[in-house]
């Protein structure tokens, strides 16, 4: 569990189940991660982010606000295919909390946990060309353009935009 000033990040509850399948069902939100997920895979996901955290310590936590204990989403650091041998960090909030801060401020909790306790010296984040809500999450957390690639996830290729953070100029 990791806490910032209005946030706690931390493993998936039964509770949080049926919220992360609206947020997951939502098509605003999952317009750039392939459309909507059903409550099947949305349950899979929170299992699966619950394991990798037990095992390793990082995953795509649940994001809780402290002040009434809302659930907004979630974010962390993980592995994706497309770039196993680095930690890929990503946010997906409720649309209701879009445009308050949370991503940033739980992506730089875990760029904080990345660069000073697990010792890392570059973390990636990607997204959907398009995507400009997210790019713009990255620059707020000091990421650079990395590259762009076409990358295929179950068969579709899409256009990505890659940006990196790099140790030393978090540490800046």
């Amino acid at each position: 569990m990791r806490t910032t000033e209005r946030l706690v990040l931390r493993p998936f509850r039964e509770s949080d189940l049926e919220p992360w399948a609206e947020l997951n069902a939502d098509l605003d939100v999952t317009q750039y991660i392939g459309g909507p997920l059903s409550r099947e895979e949305s349950d899979r996901i929170a299992a699966a982010v619950n394991a990798l955290y037990a095992a390793e310590g990082i995953g795509f936590l649940a994001v809780e606000r402290r002040a009434d204990g809302a659930f907004l989403g979630a974010c962390g650091l993980t592995r994706e295919q497309w770039y196993p041998e680095e930690l890929h960090l990503g946010w997906r909030l409720a649309r209701e909390y879009w445009g308050h801060g949370y991503a940033t401020e739980a992506a730089a909790s875990w760029l904080d946990y990345a660069f000073t306790e697990a010792g890392l010296t570059r973390v990636i984040a990607m997204t959907d060309t398009p995507n400009v809500r997210s790019i713009a999450v990255m620059r707020r957390l000091g990421m650079s353009f990395d590259h762009e690639a076409v990358l295929e996830e179950d068969g579709v290729p899409f256009d990505a935009t890659i940006y990196a953070l790099k140790a030393e100029e978090w540490r800046r």
